[in-house]
């Protein structure tokens, strides 16, 4: 079981809730609150709204359901705020994108992380190596075909 179904399980166990009242509670079909409740390994990270909408019917924080629901995917949720407010904005701004542009994104950042190198200090940062031209054209950057 993966963390976002253990934690739909606990909590609706928890609350003596079924799938349709965590639902009807949260503003979400009966079918999409049992689908992740009980497909082991999602294709992606459900939407927003929809962590959003199970939070409310689960009654956790929705931080909390973004956290399994990452982990459940294979991911690590950073909780810390960035920095720079331009990190904030392009994190913001990829779930606006569909999933070609994040592919397209995704392999453009990988190329960039690829020329930089890594960082010989340990921290996890990039070091200050290449980096592609901003004004270099963005299909000689990444393989789009």
């Amino acid at each position: 079981m993966n963390a976002l179904q253990q934690l739909i399980h606990s909590r609706m166990t928890e609350l003596h809730r079924s799938y349709g009242e965590v639902a009807r509670r949260g503003g979400l079909p009966r079918s999409t609150v049992y689908h992740l409740a009980s497909h082991q390994q999602p294709v992606r990270v459900p939407n927003p709204q929809t962590l959003e909408r199970l939070a409310v019917g689960i009654e956790v924080p929705e931080r909390v359901v973004r956290a399994a629901a990452a982990a459940a995917a294979g991911l690590v949720l950073n909780e810390q705020p960035a920095d720079d407010p331009d990190i904030e904005v392009l994190m913001a701004s990829l779930a606006r994108l569909s999933a070609e542009e994040r592919r397209h994104v995704s392999a453009l950042v990988q190329s960039m992380l690829d020329a930089a190198g890594p960082n010989d200090n340990g921290d996890g940062r990039l070091s200050s190596g290449p980096r592609p031209s901003a004004l270099q054209p963005l299909r000689s950057r990444i393989d789009i075909g």
